[in-house]
């Protein structure tokens, strides 16, 4: 069976635990379907959807760094390969209907050690008469034979096969002693004075051109002096023509070349054809092994990476590349962003608490059982983003269809979303940057880049001794990475308490929608906050007029 193209399913950066659950189960649900669908991830794994992953024996996703093209997506040419004994005679018949006009020469592995084309062999094959260096002495009897179509009558293995230059029998036999040579290839016809002198002479090879046969005693001869004789139904002028072409292909080929790797990114690759003439370029896997050719013009047909988005519809929080990928499926509950399509696409957005509430849907819809591992990594998703069903974005239908998953995955709410907040909750060990982004998103508000991350906690104690570090990173992502606000919102989901550090470029900006402040850098909202509902908005409105809000 053909291997089925992967379709990517990925949530946003800096994923938080709807993101990661809703793409392994929406993509689960896709291979049921028979689709080959591949759960990523674009970001790093943070300790809650660590622990959910684990508690349920799930893998997490591979990571995926980009969707931008690659030479393996295209649609290359499958050009025939030689190795290094192959004669220039069939290099050229397999040039002949070839869609290239150049061969790989490799070795005994697939690897790509050479290039030969068309006009390498004629250039060789020039050379040897204008320069008269005979190459003679590389060609097998095995090429000679296929090269002039021969029948090998006797194929003398006693010592090796080394001939010294091709000589045609154009004299008689008294004469042939003070020109022919130990060694030589010798052509002529059916003159058997002239074969036996030959053999006696030295000859390493006898050709009979127009099918001439030995008389028995030549044989007998030809096998005492160890002499091989071929037969051809070429006369002598096309044969001594065409036997220089038996001579290897590594005398022609070209060992400088460039190639390209299948995962090299095609905007690499269009760089490096500007800066050179050949037409063709060898495309190798990744231990080196040929694959096949392509040119400029495969850079114009290539196929789009297939990918399914779902938790985030924002270019600014998606996979690097996106523009260049084919968007097939789209599942989120935000607001809709700035994401484009060439073609309609199956587009999902429902007002609800967690992706995962949609997937969970689309399972009942389809009529796709949902196993145990994914019912519970469904249901970790919706207890995340919901904050155990206290977030403003919480819905009833969250709310049912959770408890549905925590039957299945045998489970109950509350007592495993406290087990999970706990494990996701310690700071320790983690790094200022760490913390920020450990679920972060980018906004592109008013065309102002806005920074938003967010932590639930087990208390707030704890953040305390990070404030500081905190706030100096905030600063230097607002001074140097071109941020107009930086937030960081912290839950206690114990107390239902939160508290949110800001930095800014517009001094008294976010005191205009938030007020009041505890200090320049922090103020306090009571209840369990929606970074969505409660924050996006009024950060929205804040850019978007002067006047307070």
């Amino acid at each position: 069976m053909p291997k089925k193209e992967p379709v990517y399913v990925f949530g946003h950066q800096n994923p938080d635990t709807d993101s990661i659950c809703s793409a392994i189960a929406y993509a689960y649900l896709k291979q049921r379907q028979g689709i080959g669908a591949v759960p990523c991830r674009i970001g790093k794994i943070n300790r809650e959807t660590a622990f959910v992953l684990e508690r349920f024996g799930l893998d997490a996703p591979a990571y995926l760094p980009t969707v931008k093209p690659q030479v393996l997506n295209l649609d290359m040419d499958e050009a025939a390969s030689v190795d290094v004994k192959t004669s220039l005679a069939q290099a050229m018949r397999l040039l002949e209907p070839a869609s290239v006009d150049t061969l790989a020469v490799i070795d005994n592995k697939n690897k790509l050690i050479g290039l030969v084309s068309a006009s390498d062999i004629a250039k060789i094959y020039l050379d040897i008469f204008q320069k008269n260096t005979l190459l003679i002495h590389l060609a097998s009897l095995k090429n000679i034979a296929e090269t002039l179509q021969a029948t090998i009558l006797y194929e003398a293995k006693k010592i090796p096969f080394s001939p010294n230059k091709v000589f045609v029998a154009d004299m008689n036999t008294q004469q042939m002693q003070d020109y022919l040579q130990p060694g030589d290839i010798v052509l002529l016809g059916n003159q058997t004075a002239g074969q036996q002198r030959a053999i006696e002479l030295g000859a390493s090879c006898i050709i009979l051109t127009l099918q001439a046969k030995p008389e028995k005693s030549t044989l007998a001869l030809a096998k005492q002096h160890q002499c091989s004789i071929l037969q051809t139904n070429l006369d002598t002028f096309a044969a001594a023509g065409l036997i220089l072409l038996s001579i290897p292909v590594s005398v022609a080929m070209t060992q400088r070349i460039l190639s390209f790797h299948q995962d090299d990114y095609l905007e690499t690759v269009r760089e490096k054809m500007r800066s050179t003439r050949y037409k063709n370029f060898p495309v190798l896997d990744k231990v080196g092994c040929f694959k096949g050719f392509i040119s400029r013009y495969h850079l114009i047909n290539f196929r789009r990476k297939k990918v399914i988005l779902v938790d985030h519809s924002d270019q600014a929080q998606s996979i690097a590349g996106i523009k260049e990928a084919d968007i097939i499926e789209l599942i989120d509950h935000h607001r809709i962003g700035d994401i484009q399509t060439s073609y309609p696409i199956f587009y999902r957005n429902e007002p609800v608490g967690s992706t995962a509430t949609i997937i969970a849907e689309l399972f009942d819809e389809n009529a796709i059982s949902i196993p145990k591992d994914i019912a519970g990594i469904l249901c970790a998703a919706i207890l995340s983003d919901t904050v155990a069903f206290r977030s403003p974005t919480c819905t009833p239908t969250d709310v049912r269809t959770a408890k549905s998953l925590a039957a299945i995955a045998e489970i109950e709410c509350e007592a495993f979303a406290k087990e999970m907040f706990v494990a996701g909750s310690p700071l320790k060990n983690m790094t200022a940057e760490e913390i920020l982004h450990s679920d972060f998103k980018e906004y592109h508000l008013s065309r102002k880049k806005v920074g938003i991350g967010q932590i639930n906690m087990a208390g707030l104690s704890e953040i305390r001794k990070f404030k500081s570090s905190l706030i100096d990173y905030m600063e230097h992502l607002v001074e140097e990475k071109d941020y107009f606000v930086v937030m960081l919102i912290l839950t206690d989901i114990v107390n239902e308490q939160t508290e949110v550090l800001f930095s800014e470029n517009q001094k008294g900006l976010v005191a205009r929608g938030f007020d009041p402040l505890k200090d320049e850098h922090t103020f306090s909202m009571h209840g369990i906050v929606s970074r969505k509902k409660q924050i996006v908005p009024v950060v929205t409105r804040l850019l978007a007029h002067k006047e307070p809000v």
